[in-house]
């Protein structure tokens, strides 16, 4: 199964920890989708990220393959946070759309939250990491204070 990582997940030693056999594919982003940031949490102490339709906008991660028996414990580390598995199209760089899952909030109003800056430095890490696109990394960093 393909899992589009662009939470924690997306730092190598969180997936490791999570899904020890998944795999990185390849780095692919969602089209026509907005990060949000609809949940406060208080251990992580600010909002933690969400993907939300909207056209205009594109969330980018990793492509892991992820044996089926090890996405129920990611499902089940994302839970911990609030979010539940959804199917996506995510496109590789090449342009070729590929159906992947991942994991969002339910669609929670209009509520925004400022994001925690330690959640989001993990997540420019993990970023880093798999040479996410440059204009992108440099968003994330601005929400690490």
């Amino acid at each position: 199964m393909l899992y589009f990582a662009y939470t924690t997940l997306i730092d190598p030693r969180h997936m490791e920890k999570a899904a020890p056999n998944a795999r990185f594919e390849f780095v692919a982003h969602l089209p026509e989708t907005k990060l949000i940031f609809p949940v406060k949490d208080v251990e992580w102490k600010g909002g933690l990220p969400s993907v939300l339709p909207e056209s205009g906008n594109t969330v980018w991660g990793a492509i892991f393959d992820v044996p089926n028996k090890e996405l129920k414990a990611l499902d089940e580390v994302e839970a911990a946070e609030g979010r539940v598995r959804v199917t996506r199209s995510a496109m590789d760089r090449a342009g070729k759309r590929h159906e992947v899952v991942t994991h969002a909030f339910d669609p929670n109003g209009n509520k925004k939250y400022k994001p925690s800056s330690q959640y989001m430095s993990v997540v420019v890490k993990g970023g880093r990491h798999w040479s996410l696109p440059a204009g992108w990394i440099a968003g994330l960093e601005e929400y690490v204070v």
